[in-house]
């Protein structure tokens, strides 16, 4: 389990798929997890039940009891996480370089006009926040 204050150690590909689920749902049984997961593609219920415990060992899910049955939910929050997996992308894969990260993105030609709108405004947000901060 991940010590206090630090991130738990990231999730499998297929552990993030029931991560998902989490934050969706807000809670869930793992039948519940295995009924969602098992919509999108064949897997037995005892492999989602083994990606659950594995993501409550790693300090990603919280279990407790309503009546009979145990139900998880997600401790981190979806964009934590998501900071969290897009930080280690652009440290491992790209040296550091969120600047690397956006160009190889960009870099598809997939960008649609309203996505590069939506892009300046954040991009202008952030650095109007900086400028604030700097002010003060």
């Amino acid at each position: 389990m991940a010590k206090r204050n630090e991130p738990p150690a990231l999730p499998s590909d297929a552990q993030v798929e029931v991560l998902n689920i989490f934050w969706d749902r807000g809670e869930a049984t793992v039948g519940e997890v295995w009924q969602a997961f098992s919509a999108r593609r064949p897997v037995a219920r005892n492999t989602v039940l083994t990606l659950v415990t594995r993501l409550e060992e790693k300090g990603w899910l919280r279990r407790h009891a309503d009546s009979n049955v145990l139900r998880y939910s997600a401790v981190v929050p979806k964009q934590t996480a998501l900071r969290q997996f897009a930080r280690q992308l652009v440290d491992t894969a790209f040296g550091g370089s969120t600047e690397g990260l956006i160009m190889t993105l960009l870099g598809g030609g997939e960008l649609s006009e309203v996505e590069a709108q939506r892009i300046r405004a954040m991009l202008d947000k952030v650095r109007s926040e900086k400028k604030g901060r700097s002010k003060s």
